[in-house]
């Protein structure tokens, strides 16, 4: 189980998220969609505690935070939580004076330490995973934007985390590149990676996920399961985001 419990934070005097609750199982694809500045990307990196929640709890294999303003976690809790996560970001975030198998060996020497020879067959079983194996000794700056997603996830993928979090993969590519991450993604999902992903793509969040969490304002206002989500929401407010959506995926 991976949970978030009646999460607040707030920078300066905005919050940012309100109350939020969470709950997935291993195995289970989560989206979450709303507007720009709804929280999403917030929500994700309270996951892994690049971000500390002002009040309420985690839940992430088997340990267990809570966030009050008289109690923050110790950092060997911060750092536990995140060694059981791996994040994928929106522009790649890659070591630019590293290579493709340099990059995604980087944390399991680093932080794992691992042995080299270890480390490096690991990286080349991940770059194969996601189809760029004859790109391991080029650099990020010679890869195009899917390339350089597809190492960001096996970056991401090489200390095996618990849950995969994915703050919107495709929106800096366009739709040909995104189709080959999508797909990356895809395959991981039917192999039974716990994903919870931010994003704006229907393609990512219909074909992918198994929930549908809309946010608004720092607040969850619907929760489902994809296909009943997409088709017939309960509240206004969730389909007449799911409209602007769709009319963007088609071009209108």
């Amino acid at each position: 189980m991976i949970a978030l419990t009646q999460i607040d934070k707030y920078f300066d005097d905005h919050c940012v998220l309100a109350r939020v609750s969470l709950a997935l199982q291993p195995g289970q694809v989560t989206a979450l969609i709303g507007p720009s500045g709804s929280g999403k990307s917030t929500l994700l990196r309270c996951v892994n505690l690049l971000e500390i929640p002002d009040t309420g709890a985690l839940e992430l294999a088997g340990l267990r935070v809570v966030f009050s303003a008289a109690a923050q976690p110790a950092r060997e809790t911060v750092l536990a939580i995140r060694r059981r996560t791996g994040m994928v970001f929106q522009n790649f975030q890659l070591f630019p004076h590293l290579t493709v198998i340099q990059n995604v060996m980087e944390s399991l020497l680093t932080v794992w330490k691992w042995p080299r020879e270890r480390a490096h067959q690991r990286a080349h079983e991940l770059l194969a995973k996601v189809g760029i194996a004859d790109k391991a000794d080029a650099w990020p700056a010679a890869l195009s934007g899917g390339q350089q997603q597809r190492v960001a996830i096996a970056r991401a993928l090489a200390p095996s985390p618990d849950i995969l979090l994915c703050d919107e993969p495709t929106s800096a590519l366009d739709p040909g590149l995104a189709a080959k991450v999508i797909e990356v993604l895809r395959q991981l999902a039917s192999e039974g990676m716990t994903m919870l992903m931010a994003t704006h793509d229907l393609r990512l969040a219909a074909t992918i996920a198994r929930d549908v969490v809309f946010l608004k304002d720092g607040a969850v206002v619907e929760t489902g399961p994809a296909r009943e989500l997409f088709t017939r929401p309960r509240e206004a407010a969730t389909a007449a985001f799911i409209s602007t959506l769709t009319q963007t995926f088609r071009g209108v």
